[in-house]
Order: structure tokens, then sequence, then C-alpha cells
């Protein structure tokens, strides 16, 4: 598959408002591309993440997907058109007065609160290259991100009009009200032996029960992961069409950078 060179974003489409380990906004000129004969329908992620994929492809109507409560607090705050008022400062120690605060919030029951949905923002763009991870109390347990300058946003009512009909769940992806002709993308956590990188511990009993319930799917399907041999085989074995592309290595401990082999498993399209 070649990228789309011509493909043309809306400048007023919204960008990500969060950083996100693994973002996929690199793969959004494919995706375009599978898109756009079925715009007219809903786009559906059960995984969405950091939103790179579904604000890229702006669908008029969505359902979207996460089973980390705190990105979906905040993308519903955010279509509602959120503006932040707390302080937000690119240091050390004002960083963990603030991550105490949030789990605060978490412990005491109003983590769907505006000033949650706040601070989950402001951690996300202030923490280690935009992890989200929690310990086993559920707390936020990122580290300080030591970056030279970040540019925070306090404004978040360009959303309101983008997600005006999307609707926000967080649940299983079982558990998801799916319609025939939903055209599903779906971008799980990497099939790697170490997920420290995710909240949620989503090991490959979980990968072969999302091959499973995509393959069920009577509309159009796409899925990414990393291009592992069993993935291939996984999705290959489910009458998947799997193709492999060089993906940008964004994250690394060592500062590789070397493109990175990514899947895409195609169904329905």
């Amino acid at each position: 598959m070649e990228a789309v060179a011509d493909l043309v974003v809306s400048r007023t489409t919204p960008k990500p408002p969060l950083k996100w380990a693994g973002g996929k906004r690199w793969l959004v000129p494919y995706l375009a591309r599978l898109w756009k004969p079925h715009g007219h329908n809903r786009l559906v992620e059960p995984l969405c993440g950091g939103l790179a994929i579904s604000l890229g492809l702006t669908p008029q109507v969505a359902l979207i997907n996460d089973i980390n409560p705190h990105a979906i607090n905040f993308y519903s705050w955010l279509r509602k058109g959120l503006k932040i008022s707390i302080k937000m400062k690119n240091e050390a120690t004002y960083y963990y007065t603030r991550r105490v605060r949030f789990n605060l919030l978490i412990r005491s029951g109003r983590a769907q609160s505006k000033e949650a949905a706040s601070l989950f923002y402001y951690l996300n763009r202030t923490c280690f290259n935009g992890l989200c991870r929690f310990n086993r109390k559920g707390e936020f347990n990122v580290p300080f991100g030591k970056y030279k300058k970040i540019n925070y946003k306090t404004d978040f009512s360009e959303y309101v009009d983008a997600f005006a009909n999307w609707e926000f769940s967080c649940k299983d992806f079982e558990r998801l009200d799916i319609r025939a002709d939903d055209f599903i993308y779906a971008d799980p956590p990497y099939d790697v032996e170490f997920t420290q990188y995710s909240m949620e511990n989503f090991d490959w009993d979980d990968q072969v029960r999302l091959a499973n319930w995509l393959a069920h799917h009577t509309g159009p399907v796409v899925l990414s992961n990393q291009a592992t041999q069993r993935i291939q085989e996984l999705y290959a074995g489910l009458g998947f069409k799997v193709i492999i592309l060089n993906a940008p290595r964004l994250i690394s401990c060592t500062g590789d950078r070397t493109p990175a082999k990514e899947v895409l498993a195609l169904r329905n399209l």
C-alpha cells in the first residue's frame, strides 16, 4: 500500500489534544484512503488512545471507547468546551504536587470531575514521554518529563463541534453496541512481552479475543499492531488481508529511531 501523497487534512480539524505513547497520527494518510468510501458510516474506535485516527479521519458520527477512564473523562469534558483554569507549570516540584492531587481525586471518587480532566491534561503534557501508567492502586505514577518548553492549551472550545455527534464510552470492547455497517478501527496495545507503557494488562488472550470479535463484524475493519509473527498468523488465519508497513519509532529507551514493522489487517474492504 502506498501513502496518500495528495491527502489534504482540513485546517479546521482539531489536533489530538494529548501526547500519547504509540500514537498513530502517521497512519492517517493510509487509513484515509480506506475510510473515504465508507465516510457516511459510523466510525468505531474500541481502543481509542490519543484520538489521532478519529480526529484525522473527521467522521460525522463516531463511537469512541477506551478502557482508560481518565482519557474518556477528558474527552467528555472537551465535548462540553473545557476551559482549564488550574495553573500549569513545567517544573518538577509543582508537577509532583499536582500528581498527588490527581491521585487524591481518584481515591475520593472524583475522577470524573472537571478538575480531574484538567489535571489529567496537565500531567499528560508534562510527564515523561506522554505515558499513561498507573500502579496497582490505580494511581498515576509517571515521572516528570524534563522538557525545555511546553505549550499548554487552556481553551478547548474548538472540540465542541468536532465531537458533536461522537459518543464516548469506557468499557470492554465486547460490550460495545456495534451496528452491522460500522467502520471499526482497532489499535490495541502492542504485542510485546512487557506492557509497562499501558495502563491495562492487555495480554495475548485479549489479543485473540479482539481478533475474533473483529472477524465476526460484517462491516469494514482495520487493525493495526506490531508486526510480530503470531499477530500476522492470527489475523491471516481469520481471513484478514495482512499488510506490513514501516512505522516511525517515536519512543525508545535506547534512543533508536529506526522504523519498526507495523501490521495493517483488513477485512470487508
